[in-house]
């Protein structure tokens, strides 16, 4: 995958049918027609929004098959659930990302969760929202075992329907806040 920058990957994602594709080609390996039937949009439209993630580096045509008379690309989005960097150990610091695309991918994420709640069932389920004061080891240990969990989670992600499986709906948003 070519290396992007957090401000790509950021514009890339802050689309409410990108975030889905990036969850649905998680767990297979799906091309714009199987992908568009799933999420109930036109072959075009997925097609255009993979497009959009290839060239951002989020996923990748991991093979293409003859169908038909042409050729259908199959997608993948190989996450290992820690995407942006936790602390100055993991190497340089990202370009700042400016405040209207963080708003972008904020309003995506709103959209997104919005769009599952409708779906929300009952089973084993937490929710948080909180802005607190904490020690920075504090903070950096939060953080990593979020990013932890949210690879295992990626990591275990199957086709859709697959038999065993049960659809979840995870979002994550967690940054450090200027003083006042």
């Amino acid at each position: 995958m070519a290396c992007v920058s957090t401000i790509e990957n950021l514009r890339a994602t802050a689309h409410p049918v990108r975030l889905r594709l990036l969850s649905l080609v998680t767990g297979a390996a799906m091309s714009a027609a199987e992908a568009g039937r799933e999420l109930g949009v036109s072959q075009a439209a997925a097609s255009y929004h993979l497009r959009v993630l290839e060239r951002a580096g989020l996923v990748r045509v991991v093979e293409t098959v003859r169908l038909r008379g042409g050729d259908a690309k199959r997608y993948r989005h190989e996450s290992s659930g820690r995407r942006f960097r936790l602390d100055a150990a993991d190497g340089p610091a990202p370009e700042p990302v400016p405040a209207e695309d963080q708003r972008v991918y904020v309003e995506a994420l709103v959209q997104e969760l919005l769009r599952r709640t409708d779906d929300r069932t009952t089973g084993p389920s937490t929710s948080t929202d909180a802005e607190l004061w904490v020690a920075p080891e504090t903070w950096r240990r939060v953080v990593q075992h979020v990013g932890d969990a949210a690879a295992l989670l990626h990591a275990a992600a199957r086709p859709p329907r697959t038999a065993g499986t049960v659809p979840v709906s995870m979002t994550v948003s967690m940054f450090p806040m200027r003083r006042p």
